[in-house]
């Protein structure tokens, strides 16, 4: 079987530098300009699956045209609570703020948000399902998800997550316990 991850497509968020990941927003102008300059030949049998967000389910669209999909809500970017749709430099005086990026990245909560680990659980118990089935699949979802999961079933790359993500619009293929870079 094959799996591939797809990351979504540009959104302003990405472009903007902000905390994006329960927020339900679509492409940006530029976002859906590089998707459709993409050409995977990956094939129309496949099964294919989103997180269910605006901006996978356009993605999808703009890759494969009008193909049966699945939506798997597990597979949804990590909640950044009070956080979401701000920047960096919106936050960076913020106390709330700093104690989350500081310390236990993995446990450490956004207030109203998700951690890490809480992330991690819910995207690893949809891969291990997807990955327990014969069909080739394709999954459009987001960049930390397919972060987590590659962290995950590499592991013995020690690589970080943030290493792991791949850019909008990019991602990877597993076959035979590898993987190559999706661009």
């Amino acid at each position: 079987m094959k799996l591939y991850f797809i990351r979504h497509g540009k959104t302003q968020a990405n472009e903007q530098h902000l905390y994006c990941g329960s927020t339900d927003i679509s492409l940006s102008e530029n976002g859906v300009k590089e998707l459709s300059e993409k050409n995977y030949n990956i094939p129309p049998e496949c099964s294919f699956i989103t997180s269910g967000m605006k901006r996978t389910n356009e993605t999808l669209k703009i890759l494969f045209g009008d193909v049966v999909y699945t939506v798997d809500e597990r597979l949804k970017e990590i909640d950044f609570g009070v956080f979401e749709m701000k920047s960096y430099d919106q936050l960076k005086d913020d106390a709330e703020y700093q104690q989350w990026i500081t310390g236990d990245n993995e446990n450490n909560v956004p207030p109203d948000g998700e951690s890490g680990n809480m992330v991690k659980a819910r995207v690893l118990s949809a891969v291990e399902e997807v990955m327990a089935g014969q069909n080739d699949t394709v999954i459009v979802t987001h960049g930390g998800v397919i972060a987590v999961a590659m962290e995950h079933l590499f592991s013995s790359e020690n690589k970080n997550r943030y290493q792991w993500q791949p850019k909008p619009g990019e991602g990877y293929i597993l076959e035979n316990n590898g993987y190559t870079v999706l661009k």
